[in-house]
């Protein structure tokens, strides 16, 4: 079943790319039926914007400094190293922070438990899962799902709470920690909870897709919605003057957001069981086997050309997949038959890797930071000057 849905996927996602050349009539006809849902979907999301502007749905104000942190697209933005560095920050300047995320993807509730939720009051539901109560690791990636669990790793001083209703974990995280700050994983088509500043990321390589809402695109909402963005941030951006364009395009929609410009800076590799890491040195004239299971996993492995490595094998699959062991040791067969000298991931995948008994080849995940290329400012000064004045 789940080999089946992820096929599926990956052949709606190949339908919503525009450049990509139809063989049979039926996908035509797909494409025009995903084209209606589209429409009929960007009727529904613009309604549902317009009950909250109108207060007929009510947000929640807890209190708190709220950071909502998000895009206008389905993945690829480079949203989780953004999410981590805030949180840091703020924990460093003295505030009690919380992760709010709806846990995508992990482990689903029992299906009573489920029914014993839709039918009782929030403060009486079941509580949500913490993944880390800001001092230790509560729960696998699988019941926590693959980001949080990232988070919570790379973050020990920050709570980490998984919720699809997300106001009953600030509200958990306000009581049970103390919490004085909440950053909302994935949060810009969240309104239930009332943010301070609205954070909206947009991947420079790849803006906005095909422009059209899901499923015939990979758009959430109308790209005139980024009007409620505090501030921009173009991530995985090179800096190059072609950006101006994209600039002015997002201005003509929000002309009081202030636009960043930002980079994903690799750091080092690390082993993904032995935790020992090591110089990008490594990579200079390395033979490399890559496996994701990102959004967009081009910006992955054109890294490593960047850093002197070669590509000499890759696997691709859908985003958040999790990996069964066969999976892990029929690919580190492959790859010894392309003899490369080892195998290098994402640290998002790493976190999904099973455990397996053999080291035929080292397994590295490649750690990147996110870091400001506009402006003389760093990072964790923009964000004090976005939350503290």
């Amino acid at each position: 079943m789940r080999n089946f849905l992820e096929k599926a996927e990956l052949y709606l996602i190949e339908l919503s790319d525009s450049r990509s050349r139809l063989k049979r009539k039926r996908d035509h006809l797909v494409r025009c039926l995903l084209f209606v849902l589209s429409q009929t979907y960007r009727a529904v999301i613009q309604l549902r914007l317009d009950l909250y502007r109108e207060r007929i749905l009510r947000q929640y104000n807890l209190g708190c400094l709220v950071v909502s942190i998000g895009n206008l697209t389905c993945g690829g933005t480079g949203k989780t190293p953004v999410v981590e560095v805030f949180a840091e920050t703020l924990a460093k300047e003295g505030r009690r922070v919380a992760i709010l995320s709806r846990g995508y993807r992990s482990k689903a509730k029992p299906l009573p438990q489920k029914l014993r939720d839709l039918f009782t009051p929030s403060e009486k539901a079941a509580p949500p899962r913490v993944v880390s109560d800001g001092e230790r690791l509560l729960m696998d990636s699988e019941m926590a799902g693959d980001e949080p669990f990232m988070l919570a790793g790379n973050l020990p001083e920050v709570s980490v709470v998984v919720d699809k209703d997300r106001v009953k974990a600030g509200r958990h995280a306000i009581r049970r920690f103390g919490c004085d700050t909440l950053v909302l994983d994935d949060g810009f088509q969240y309104l239930k909870l009332k943010p301070r500043l609205n954070i909206l990321l947009i991947d420079s390589t790849a803006p906005f897709h095909n422009h059209h809402l899901l499923p015939r695109g990979l758009m959430r909402e109308p790209i005139k919605n980024l009007r409620r963005a505090d501030y921009v941030f173009l991530t995985k951006s090179d800096g190059e003057a072609r950006l101006r364009h994209l600039k002015n395009f997002i201005k003509r929609h929000n002309r009081r957001a202030e636009i960043i410009e930002c980079s994903h800076k690799p750091q080092y590799l690390e082993d993904v069981y032995s935790g020992e890491r090591h110089s990008l040195s490594l990579l200079q004239g390395a033979r490399v086997a890559a496996i994701s299971g990102i959004a967009r996993p081009e910006g992955f492995e054109k890294f490593l050309g960047r850093l002197g490595g070669e590509l000499v094998y890759n696997e691709r699959y859908i985003d958040h997949h999790r990996y069964r062991q066969q999976e892990i040791i029929n690919f580190i067969n492959r790859s010894l038959s392309h003899k490369a000298d080892f195998i290098l991931t994402t640290e998002k995948d790493a976190v999904r890797f099973p455990k397996i008994d053999r080291r035929d080849l080292p397994i590295y995940f490649l750690r990147v930071k996110i870091d400001i290329i506009s402006g003389k400012e760093t990072f964790n000064s923009c964000i004090r000057r976005i939350c503290f004045t």
